[in-house]
């Protein structure tokens, strides 16, 4: 998916002209209503690339991450269908890598990168997924220097969107991103309801790319905040077991306060915005996203009866491995996304 990024998008697609495969792949990307150009220069200079054949879905207006993507996995009819945000670029090993993660493991769904910041390729952006009880969750490994503690196959909660591979099984079964989330924690519900349907997913640290953290809305953005909290709400309210939901005031207010408490030290994601309005900004982005995540609750509700039919894990067991992927409030609080 592509909005006004051209020159990211050109790294992106050169990236994937790069990448060794055994097998041929097709590119797709669909343009939110870029009015830089963008469209025009991946056919002026990637409608001959010889590494794969490209398609571009052209919309009118921005109908944001979710939509967007759901364009390009009904496009293509591939088995698999890999993720690469515009503001990617990824290792020439990168997608080989995620398509060997399904090999002789019928029931993995997903796969998932290893995505290192791009300015500082020495540091993690994410290595899977973990998530607090209260519905945020966070990238595993974000900010860490990269030390090889992450260099090993295993099991993940769910892969980020930005780089990532679904097998078209299990998009066809759960169905894809959930367009009312818009944008942030859209991976996130994916991930999480197709865990819930039984599939389960893999991070693999040989598929490595490197990412513009924060190039869409920006990372001082109110408008992010705002999304962020409001689609962690509907995160919660849509797929979260009754035992977890029930206590989800408790566990926002708990990271609220943390929050706030290394905020005034700088750090953490309202360590962004500093001083008195930094901080006002922050409270009217996290009140605004709350109070728009109250008008969709009733549609949520809606859509959790509807997933009933694919349930293959009991609440206890969503529980269990909400739990086992928790990240602690300490790391959440003092880290941003």
């Amino acid at each position: 998916m592509n909005w006004n990024r051209r020159d990211l998008l050109r790294a992106c697609l050169r990236s994937l002209a790069a990448q060794r495969t055994r097998q041929p792949f097709e590119v797709v990307v669909v343009d939110n209503g870029s009015d830089d150009g963008s469209a025009d220069m991946v056919l002026a200079e990637f409608s001959n690339e010889s590494a794969f054949r490209v398609q571009l879905v052209r919309n009118s207006v921005n109908g944001g991450f979710c939509a967007a993507n759901n364009q390009g996995f009904a496009v293509s009819e591939s088995e698999f269908v890999a993720l690469l945000n515009n503001d990617a670029e990824a290792d020439p090993g990168w997608l080989e890598a995620l398509a060997e993660g399904f090999e002789g493991r019928d029931d993995v769904g997903m796969t998932a990168s290893k995505i290192l910041v791009y300015e500082d390729p020495t540091l993690i952006d994410k290595a899977g997924h973990l998530i607090y009880l209260d519905g945020q969750n966070r990238g595993r490994g974000s900010g860490e220097v990269d030390r090889g503690q992450y260099d090993r196959v295993e099991e993940a909660l769910w892969p980020d969107g930005c780089a990532a591979m679904y097998r078209r099984e299990m998009l066809d079964q759960v169905g894809g991103f959930d367009e009312d989330f818009f944008a942030y924690a859209d991976d996130a519900e994916l991930g999480l309801r197709a865990r819930i349907a039984g599939w389960t997913c893999l991070y693999i640290p040989s598929a490595v790319v490197r990412h513009h953290r924060g190039s869409t809305l920006g990372l001082r953005s109110a408008r992010r905040l705002e999304l962020i909290e409001r689609n962690r709400v509907l995160l919660a309210a849509k797929l979260f077991p009754w035992s977890l939901l029930w206590l989800n005031g408790g566990y926002y207010l708990a990271r609220i306060l943390a929050g706030a408490w290394w905020a005034m030290r700088g750090q953490g994601e309202a360590g962004r915005f500093p001083g008195i309005s930094g901080k006002v900004t922050v409270a009217t982005a996290l009140l605004r996203g709350d109070l728009a995540a109250l008008k969709l609750l009733p549609k949520m509700f809606k859509k959790r009866r509807r997933l009933n039919g694919l349930r293959k894990l009991s609440p206890r067991q969503v529980r269990q491995l909400l739990l086992r992927y928790k990240i602690p409030l300490k790391t959440l609080s003092r880290s941003a996304t």
